[in-house]
């Protein structure tokens, strides 16, 4: 079956993410069309990249990045949710993208973001970066106020519209996911095909 890694992209105490993956998780486990594997940047603390050769040239010699390849090799397409710092995403998922190359190619990638502004401006950069490892990014994603979206700007409170674009951002991503399945299976250079 389909794997969808859902991936929390933010590592800070008290982050509002925890809420938002665990609601997309939720969510998309209804569906019946995927697994949905909730992966938390927490769980692999990787170092600031710094790899002696480039992650296109092989994998790589230290364990938590292998770790983390083997994570990321395992999924057939993803989900970040980030949320939106001074304008980007967090360095944390940059890190997390740079440590690998091979098992990010031919997959599609959805966006959740959160932020004063609905995080809309982390996707923009998200969507350059993942389409230089190769990735297919869907066009529908779900921008979540931090400002309107919270109880006491504390508690996550999904909208009927938020629940609406998260089904569309899913149903594209697993069209797409389908679409490239053909491609990751007949390039060598991925670890998990």
């Amino acid at each position: 079956m389909t794997r969808i890694g859902i991936i929390l992209g933010s590592t800070r105490p008290n982050r509002k993410g925890s809420q938002i993956a665990r609601w997309v998780r939720d969510q998309a486990a209804t569906r019946g069309d995927a697994d949905y594997d909730l992966i938390d940047l927490r769980e692999h603390p990787l170092p600031h990249f710094d790899e002696p050769v480039p992650p296109m040239f092989g994998p790589s010699a230290n364990e938590p990045t292998r770790a983390w390849a083997e994570r990321i090799a395992a999924c057939d397409g993803f989900v970040i949710v980030t949320p939106e710092y001074n304008g980007g995403y967090p360095g944390v998922v940059k890190n997390a993208l740079d440590h690998l190359f091979a098992e990010w190619n031919n997959k599609a990638v959805g966006f959740v973001s959160y932020g004063v502004n609905g995080g809309a401006r982390a996707v923009v950069q998200l969507r350059a970066v993942c389409s230089t490892l190769g990735m297919a990014d869907v066009g529908y994603q779900v921008g979540i106020s931090v400002l309107t979206d919270f109880e006491n700007h504390t508690t996550f409170v999904p909208s009927a519209a938020h629940t609406a674009a998260l089904g569309k951002t899913l149903d594209q991503l697993i069209a797409w996911t389908g679409a490239l399945a053909s491609l990751r299976s007949t390039d060598p250079t991925l670890v998990n095909s």
